[in-house]
């Protein structure tokens, strides 16, 4: 039965997009590079068909149409993340490939390490373009969710791509900083600390 909902191709990326919030049609295909216009029509229908997402139109003055999860489809993130989780054991998994903010932040949510995180306590802010998002970590607790940043320690400002170079590809904050692909605004330490929360699971030979 799960299969039949989310089983179809894109059906359970779309659902990923939608986990930090609603989105217009436009930013959907915006985060899934290769989606067809006609394809995203399609399964959007067949989650709404399904009850997993839904649609709203925004009030005035934007007044366009976005989708959003029900309460029921936002039950999927923990299936969603286990999957990633296990997808990252692949010979062929690429963390460098480009990756969608909605992506990154459920990839932080899953990847993170409890043990090297539970005596840490800090508030965090990503600014991914115009898309920002806020964090708590205490004591191996990782929350994260689409909002304004406000009163965080340290707040990290770059694309998502280049923000998992550092978090799994192993590339230095300077050097990210040197080239202007990254910025850090905050505790300079804290920050060197979290990148090294996330550590990849041996890949599967």
């Amino acid at each position: 039965m799960g299969l039949s909902l989310l089983g179809d191709r894109w059906a359970m990326l779309i659902v990923r997009e939608l986990m930090y919030g609603a989105k217009r049609f436009s930013e959907l295909r915006a985060g899934l590079p290769g989606i067809s216009a006609n394809v995203l029509t399609q399964r959007l229908e067949e989650l709404e068909a399904s009850r997993i997402a839904q649609r709203r139109k925004l009030p005035p003055p934007a007044s366009s149409q976005v989708y959003e999860l029900t309460e029921w489809g936002y039950e999927a993130e923990p299936i969603i993340q286990q999957l990633g989780k296990w997808a990252t054991r692949s010979p062929e998994h690429d963390p460098t490939l480009p990756l969608s903010s909605a992506s990154m932040v459920m990839s932080l949510k899953t990847m993170i390490d409890k043990q090297r995180s539970e005596k840490m306590v800090a508030r965090l802010g990503l600014r991914f373009g115009e898309e920002t998002f806020a964090a708590r970590l205490a004591h191996g607790n990782f929350q994260i969710w689409r909002g304004e940043i406000d009163a965080v320690d340290v707040t990290f400002i770059a694309d998502p791509r280049t923000l998992a170079a550092a978090i799994y590809g192993g590339q230095p904050l300077d050097t990210l900083e040197a080239s202007g692909a990254l910025r850090i605004e905050g505790n300079r330490g804290l920050a060197e600390r979290f990148v090294t929360l996330f550590p990849l699971p041996p890949k599967f030979f």
